[in-house]
């Protein structure tokens, strides 16, 4: 959370990247008091939801200076942002925390029971009989396959091609490559 006297005003031209001192320069005026933060409060000590850190209206809400509304406004605006935040994340906490949490539980002890009790068997399983598999693997490839390729590969061996320089001169005009 940034404190109120750490803001700085950035002044924004469009029009060019120069400064021309020509522009007016916008003022935001700070939240009333009993609504700025005092001390900052560790709200995620973990930093796991730092893009949700919502602490203070002027986090989402400013007024402009010139068009300025009644300060009982603000106030009530203030108050009414302030207590349907909170309250709304209360009560879908309350409604939503212990059956999620429930279900990550659920879902967290069925990866662990599948790990141990399936996956990491399979491994050493396979791992046992692995060097069996490869052996017939291989077997198949030295009677069935290696053979195949070692007489195509022959076959094509004494396959020959030769171009005079006017063939390919004749060619490369019919296809309308320049060389």
């Amino acid at each position: 959370m940034v404190s109120d006297d750490c803001l700085v005003e950035c002044k924004i031209n469009d029009s060019s990247d120069e400064d021309d001192g020509g522009g007016e320069q916008i003022n935001t005026p700070p939240p009333p008091p009993e609504f700025a933060s005092k001390v900052p409060t560790p709200v995620d000590p973990n930093g796991i939801n730092k893009h949700l850190q919502v602490l203070e209206v002027s986090d989402v809400l400013a007024e402009p200076v010139t068009p300025r509304s009644m300060d009982k406004v603000w106030l009530y605006s203030v108050t009414g942002f302030e207590r349907a935040r909170i309250w709304t994340y209360r009560g879908l906490t309350l409604l939503l925390a212990v059956p999620f949490a429930l279900l990550c539980g659920i879902f967290l002890a069925l990866l662990a029971c599948l790990h141990v009790w399936f996956v990491v068997p399979c491994i050493q399983l396979s791992n046992t009989f692995l060097p069996c598999l490869r052996s017939l693997c291989i077997c198949a490839v030295n009677v069935f396959i290696s053979p195949f390729c070692t007489s195509f590969a022959l076959c094509c061996s004494q396959i020959a091609l030769s171009l005079s320089n006017k063939e390919w001169h004749q060619m490369s005009d019919k296809e309308g490559v320049q060389v």
